[in-house]
């Protein structure tokens, strides 16, 4: 599996866009995943992408994700061509998932996130993508 990008908490999408655009990083897409409280910047620059992700309601995971630890690192994702069979093959050898099937996601993906005391205590995304 690639890395699709790599999520950041953010509490001032501008604000923390300013120092990847200084880097090169252009804004690829942006919009809201309402189901998950959230309001997303999709930077690019080649082939990396960095997922700005801001709050838009107290009770979404990247509310309480920041009141706990503070803007920064929230997952790493990464790209699978069929996350239906990767959440089975995963879950069949007791691998604990978060989304044991998946969800929409920001883009039109198909999401789902592995717990992170799986990897090392990393949270992990799943991302369907396809070249």
């Amino acid at each position: 599996m690639e890395i699709h990008h790599i999520g950041i908490a953010v509490q001032d999408l501008q604000e923390a866009a300013k120092p990847y655009l200084e880097l090169g990083y252009t804004l690829e897409a942006q919009g809201q995943v309402e189901s998950q409280g959230v309001e997303v910047w999709m930077l690019k620059s080649g082939p990396s992408r960095l997922e700005l992700l801001k709050a838009t309601r107290p009770d979404s995971a990247i509310a309480r994700f920041i009141e706990k630890r503070g803007p920064g690192l929230h997952h790493i994702a990464l790209a699978t061509p069929d996350i239906g069979a990767e959440l089975k093959r995963l879950a069949s050898s007791g691998v604990p998932l978060i989304d044991p099937t998946p969800r929409p996601g920001f883009g039109g993906h198909q999401v789902a996130f592995i717990h992170p005391k799986w990897s090392g205590g990393v949270l992990v995304e799943l991302v369907e993508a396809h070249s």
